[in-house]
């Protein structure tokens, strides 16, 4: 094989090998760069925030904007709301997009690091991060959850109403609480890293992760740790959070039987005759030929609470939602049962990325 294409060329979609071939970064065209240096040697464009690089990219977006993001940390909340806008990161450990806004101390606007609301966003080769001092302010401990009251929410990435096909590949996303909010559209994740600790990958989106390292992070002084995946996917979608022979992975002081796969997430939302949890959110997940260390408590997933139309809290069952496994292996694997359930061969046969991405390729 060509040593041109490293191992992020090599894609499976269908149960097919496909080569992906991509230019190095060198031979890589670029139209704008973040960087420090006020002249790039090549006389490209040069921006120094990515604020400042985004609003540089046309409005209507036929063709691609990249932006190379070159190594750095660069603090700041940006928001990617013109289509077909690319980031290029120069390595994932090396360039960090991060900020430190969380849900108590927000007055208005985002809470997430990097909010997308246009199609066509991709990024590789770089960390999108919330750098919030959860174990600093965890929430107090209430009855109705085992992670406490809300408030701690801090967001590395959302992608939001208007977004659709996003792809990320070789992408950090760190954080503790609500890291990834998957609110909408498509998106696909190959070979990323994603940690957190309270619901820290959520949404009603279709979100694919494929050959990812999920990493639960421990929550300093509790004796439960938190929930992987929240999704919140309307009845009439078929599919929701999909993992894809992933990892699911721990911080080294985690003890055992300490994180739950996840759970059902019914939104509020207004009506015409009050406020309280969408009915129509049924959510999906599935993990699928994921190997699970021990820190996957036995049974799963654990209920999630929500509010009646009455007002009256309740808990919305994990067995009331669409919540499945399929060939899980390691030592937090389980056995099926009324909360664990198992995908038959056939069933897990339709857990194609075409199916899943409703036919969008990317490329």
């Amino acid at each position: 094989m060509s040593g041109l294409l490293d191992r992020r060329s090599l894609l499976f979609a269908g149960g097919a090998l496909i080569c992906l071939s991509r230019p190095t970064l060198a031979a890589e065209a670029f139209d704008a760069v973040l960087s420090t240096r006020p002249n790039d040697p090549r006389g490209r464009a040069t921006y120094d925030t990515l604020k400042a690089a985004v609003a540089a990219a046309p409005s209507q977006g036929e063709r691609p904007f990249r932006i190379l993001v070159t190594a750095g940390t660069w603090r700041e909340q940006a928001v990617i709301d013109k289509p077909n806008v690319h980031l290029t990161g120069e390595g994932r450990d090396r360039t960090v997009i991060v900020f430190n806004q969380h849900a108590a101390a927000r007055r208005s606007g985002e809470i997430a690091t990097l909010t997308v609301t246009a199609p066509g966003f991709q990024a590789r080769r770089l960390t999108i991060a919330n750098d919030f001092d959860y174990p600093g302010n965890m929430p107090a401990d209430v009855p109705y959850d085992r992670t406490g009251a809300s408030g701690a929410q801090a967001l590395a990435l959302r992608l939001g109403q208007g977004s659709d096909k996003a792809w990320l590949d070789d992408v950090a996303l760190t954080g503790w609480q609500d890291t990834l909010y998957a609110e909408a559209g498509r998106s696909l994740y190959t070979d990323c890293f994603i940690s957190g600790c309270v619901d820290f990958i959520y949404g009603a989106g279709v979100a694919v992760f494929e050959r990812c390292e999920i990493r639960s992070r421990t929550r300093p002084g509790k004796d439960f740790h938190g929930f992987i995946a929240a999704p919140n996917t309307n009845r009439n979608q078929a599919y929701g959070l999909v993992f894809v022979d992933c990892r699911l992975t721990r911080d080294a002081d985690m003890p055992d039987h300490t994180m739950a796969l996840g759970r059902p997430w019914r939104s509020t939302k207004v009506f015409p005759d009050g406020r309280y949890g969408d009915p129509d959110a049924v959510g999906h997940a599935a993990f699928i030929r994921c190997w699970m260390d021990r820190h996957i408590v036995p049974e799963g997933w654990y209920p999630m609470h929500y509010n009646l139309r009455s007002g009256r809290r309740t808990m919305y069952q994990p067995e009331d939602a669409r919540l499945f496994e399929f060939a899980s292996r390691g030592p937090g694997a389980g056995r099926a049962s009324k909360t664990r359930r198992m995908l038959s061969a056939s069933q897990a046969r339709l857990y194609q990325r075409a199916s899943l991405l409703d036919g969008w390729a990317p490329h």
